[in-house]
């Protein structure tokens, strides 16, 4: 039970702290205002210290996205592909939950919003579908680029968490605006579940944060099994 308690964990932390910046901070005016930088550093720094933290029991995957690119890679078994998943869905629901514990308890100026992900008319930046998908997708696969390259054999391993961290910054940077950045089925699902009596648009739009991450992982991670983005061997 070792992996899945430390993806339970990790995903909490990365929903909690993430979705809890662009939530908290966001309502926030004056000096304790924070925007997309800091939101996005929020969402990367928590990777950081979950890869240093629990990274040596479980890979530190906290994201189903990221461990189907690992079980293609063949970097990991279907069991513990499908145990990660379960991991990580409920710790995205509890940290969702947590968090939505604390927002309750503002005395004005919440209306229910989780941090949810989404795109269309209303929703940040109003992209639409196509943009938000194509996003989602390619995003994902750069994200899980940096991942499976840095975590190879070879690669150096000491680093790895910041470089994985830095990217998931980077790529918050550029995405907030467009889909709110899932890259993530687990951390899309917790927000848009608990959020669900006050956000129903987060469910109807959640299938594109499962599928376009799925695939940008999926074709990631079938390039390193195929050993075009391996690094040679000495």
């Amino acid at each position: 039970m070792k992996k899945p308690i430390a993806e339970f964990i990790g995903t909490f932390t990365l929903v909690l702290f993430g979705c809890g910046a662009a939530v908290i901070g966001g309502m926030a005016s004056g000096p304790t205002a924070i925007d997309v930088l800091g939101i996005s550093f929020a969402f990367g720094l928590a990777i950081v210290a979950m890869a240093y933290g629990i990274g040596p029991v479980s890979g530190c995957h906290v994201n189903p996205a990221v461990s189907f690119g690992a079980l293609l890679a063949g970097r990991m078994s279907g069991a513990d592909f499908i145990s990660y998943v379960i991991a990580q869905i409920l710790g995205a629901l509890a940290g969702a939950a947590v968090l939505y514990l604390i927002l309750s308890g503002k005395a004005a100026g919440w209306s229910g919003g989780l941090g949810q992900n989404g795109w269309g008319t209303g929703y940040l930046g109003e992209y639409n579908l196509l943009s938000a998908f194509v996003f989602e997708a390619v995003a994902t696969f750069l994200f899980l680029v940096c991942i499976l390259g840095v975590t190879q054999k070879g690669a150096p391993a000491h680093l790895a968490g910041l470089a994985i961290g830095l990217t998931l910054t980077v790529i918050h940077i550029v995405g907030i605006n467009v889909t709110g950045v899932s890259v993530n089925p687990a951390r899309s699902l917790g927000p848009a579940i608990v959020g669900f009596a006050t956000n129903p648009q987060a469910i109807a739009q959640v299938w594109l944060f499962i599928l376009a991450p799925l695939i940008g992982a999926g074709v990631a991670g079938l390039l390193f099994k195929s050993g075009l983005l391996a690094a040679d061997e000495d």
